[in-house]
């Protein structure tokens, strides 16, 4: 089985940090850690599940250099194509992973409200992608 512990602790995380969020104002001396907060395991959250897919990838390629060398957008298109998640998770991830590459270099509150608008859609496919991967064996 591959280990997931990280990534369900960074779940977790995202979750705690998402939900106290809701329950402050913009003015609030912590909104900004919160939101900061969210925003960092949003990143590492996606950056994890496509590492952690990638092991359950290599079953289906001739050699571990093939899974090694597909692209992060690529990693998804093949988990849909062999079962791992449908179509339409799999279009999602790729456009929290166009959401994060267009705002990387945007640190502002813009880019930080664009993410807190994808984190309740996230969160469920995040939980899903680690419930998948959690099955997988390397």
């Amino acid at each position: 089985m591959i280990n997931t512990e990280y990534l369900d602790r960074c779940i977790s995380t995202l979750e705690r940090a998402f939900l106290a969020l809701q329950h402050l104002s913009a003015e609030d001396e912590v909104y900004d850690i919160y939101r900061a907060a969210c925003v960092k395991e949003f990143e590492i959250i996606l950056e994890q599940t496509g590492k952690l897919l990638k092991k359950c990838l290599k079953a289906y390629f001739a050699t571990p250099k093939q899974v090694d060398q597909l692209t992060f957008k690529d990693i998804f298109r093949h988990a849909a194509k062999y079962g791992f998640m449908e179509m339409e998770e799999a279009e999602r991830w790729l456009r929290y992973r166009d959401n994060r590459n267009d705002t990387a270099h945007d640190y502002g509150a813009g880019f930080a409200d664009d993410t807190l608008h994808l984190l309740p859609q996230f969160i469920s496919d995040a939980r899903r992608a680690h419930d998948v991967i959690r099955q997988c064996h390397d």
